[in-house]
């Protein structure tokens, strides 16, 4: 039989099968004769895969395992160990630790300031996951100056612009400016419909959840209603029940029913 890989692992993540992922990458982590960093590595995609499927507890648990090995093998400043904190920080806002979240997303921020593409990129998702941080916190005023400011200041990607453009949105939502939000959430989709379907996978839901939000503040109900199970349906479908994404459509869905 063909022995699991980490290839083989993330192929299936990147794919959405995070089941199946998770499976291969704890077989990989637990198979012998494999240079010692491949373990690790294989069950930081499992600690990825099952965040992915909402199991957070469990997934925070091994990122707190690998962060000392991670730091032994590679170093503390190394692009796996950021990544592995990045990973680890967004994992503390799915469970509504905002303020731990938004402390580790600062740093990793300042400790990816300065190197090249990778290092960016890392800076870039630490912007963002602190942007979340501050939402949670209901400190919109401050989240939507750095998702303004990052979005003026750095030529991103369309990925990266896509999830600012959310946090955007999310920002102007929490504050009840619902047309600029609807505008920002609008942008947000265009991004999406540029991107391959593996490179927005993981914001399953949250384009129909922004438009929905807004659309629902405006007193368009009968449209929020329509995204809000859409982005419902789409979240179950990607991620499971458990994850935060479905239940928060899920009770933004109940919210305009109830209204």
């Amino acid at each position: 039989m063909t022995r699991p890989t980490l290839a083989q692992a993330l192929a299936l993540y990147e794919a959405g099968r995070y089941a199946e992922a998770e499976a291969v990458a704890r077989a990989m982590a637990s198979a012998g004769s494999w240079p010692r960093e491949e373990a690790p590595r294989a069950l930081s995609i499992a600690a990825a895969a099952m965040g992915a499927q909402g199991s957070y507890d469990e997934a925070l648990a091994t990122y707190d395992e690998l962060l000392p090995v991670f730091g032994r093998l590679f170093g503390a400043s190394h692009p796996e160990t950021l990544a592995l904190r990045s990973n680890r920080a967004q994992t503390l806002t799915a469970l509504g630790r905002h303020a731990e979240s938004e402390a580790e997303c600062v740093a990793l921020a300042r400790a990816a300031a300065r190197g090249g593409l990778q290092m960016r990129m890392l800076a870039a998702a630490a912007r963002n996951g602190l942007i979340y941080a501050l939402n949670g916190q209901g400190r919109h005023p401050e989240a939507e100056a750095l998702a303004r400011e990052a979005l003026a200041a750095h030529r991103l990607p369309a990925r990266f612009a896509l999830v600012l453009r959310l946090g955007l949105a999310r920002s102007l939502n929490g504050q009840g400016r619902h047309g600029e939000a609807l505008a920002e959430a609008e942008h947000a989709d265009e991004l999406r419909r540029s991107l391959p379907e593996q490179e927005c996978r993981p914001e399953t839901g949250a384009v129909e959840l922004a438009l929905a939000t807004a659309l629902l503040g405006l007193g368009r109900s009968t449209e929020a209603r329509t995204l809000a199970a859409t982005a419902h349906h789409g979240c179950l479908a990607a991620f499971g029940p458990d994850h935060r994404r479905t239940a928060e459509a899920l009770a933004l869905f109940d919210r305009i029913d109830g209204s």
